[in-house]
């Protein structure tokens, strides 16, 4: 079996790759389309224009947004003092800023890190998982998160997020102007290339129609990977695989969260809908069993 600093620079290679798949997609696709249409790049420079307001508030305020969209509520030290002494002292040794505490009350067993960097990082558990796991699985489970944290894990998705948002965007915006705006009307066009410019308008407009879902696929791809590089900085922090390997145990048969929603899924631990019907065709997150048999056979 692969060492831990094997698999995690592997992982950390295969999400940089797909994060160049959706690169290529996003300027392929606008590119061939905008041109083949308007014969200009004018639309894809409206579009990022548009976005970058809401992109700008995600990555300035999306840890915020994210607690309180789950019900987080601040852990006072003198009221979770073991909770707040396991996250010090990993910190401490995986060399970050000790991250904030926050506790979502619910007997679910799942946790979350978000933050933009390791400076402006937090770190939410639910009460069912401080009460259901022993200080071994509660470490490998803090040890996880802060592999997130150290890794840039929380950047490293709002920029995917931003991309895949751009195809949506720009899929639907061409849609309209196809549909409503007077169809292909290209320079070309006018100057007798007609023919070829009106084939390359009907690929791009297939191409934008499907790359929605396929960007959605890549996300979901990258989210992953970025778990099992989490996994594997986590039982490197605490030199005890067997901790997580038995913390996702008690978590897989745990109940659904409640307060969780699409839009903060990607961040838990766990697939925080994994008893509703079909969620696992888009789960965020790799197979439970998987992650621990990949744990449970790290050297």
């Amino acid at each position: 079996m692969p060492s831990l600093y094997t698999q995690i620079q592997t992982n950390k290679r295969k999400s940089f790759f797909l994060i160049i798949v959706v690169l290529v997609l996003v300027i392929g696709v606008v590119g061939l389309y905008s041109y083949s249409v308007r014969g200009d790049f004018v639309l894809p420079v409206i579009a990022a224009f548009l976005a970058i307001p809401s992109s700008l508030i995600g990555y300035y305020a999306g840890d915020k947004i994210a607690l309180v969209t789950n019900r987080a509520q601040l852990l006072p030290e003198d009221v979770g003092r073991e909770i707040h002494r396991i996250v010090e002292n990993l910190a401490i040794t995986a060399g970050i800023p000790k991250p904030k505490v926050y506790m979502i009350n619910s007997p679910a067993l799942n946790a979350f890190a978000t933050g933009r960097d390791p400076d402006h990082a937090s770190i939410a558990v639910t009460s069912g998982l401080v009460d259901k796991l022993d200080r071994a699985e509660l470490e490998g489970v803090i040890a996880h998160e802060l592999g997130h944290v150290k890794n840039y894990d929380i950047r490293f998705a709002t920029l995917v997020a931003i991309f895949v948002g751009f195809v949506v965007i720009l899929s639907d915006m061409f849609m309209r102007m196809t549909w409503f705006g007077g169809g292909m009307r290209s320079r070309n066009n006018r100057e007798g290339g007609g023919q070829i410019q009106a084939v390359l308008a009907i690929i791009g407009l297939i191409l934008l129609i499907v790359s929605p879902i396929i960007a959605k696929m890549i996300q979901l791809a990258v989210s992953r990977q970025r778990e099992y590089l989490a996994d594997a900085s986590g039982a490197l922090l605490t030199r005890y695989p067997e901790g997580l390997a038995r913390a996702l145990e008690k978590i897989s048969t745990g109940p659904s969260l409640e307060t969780a929603g699409n839009a903060t899924a990607h961040l838990f631990i766990s697939n925080p809908f994994k008893h509703k019907s079909f969620s696992h065709l888009f789960a965020t997150h790799p197979p439970i069993a998987e992650r621990i048999k990949r744990l449970r056979g790290l050297q």
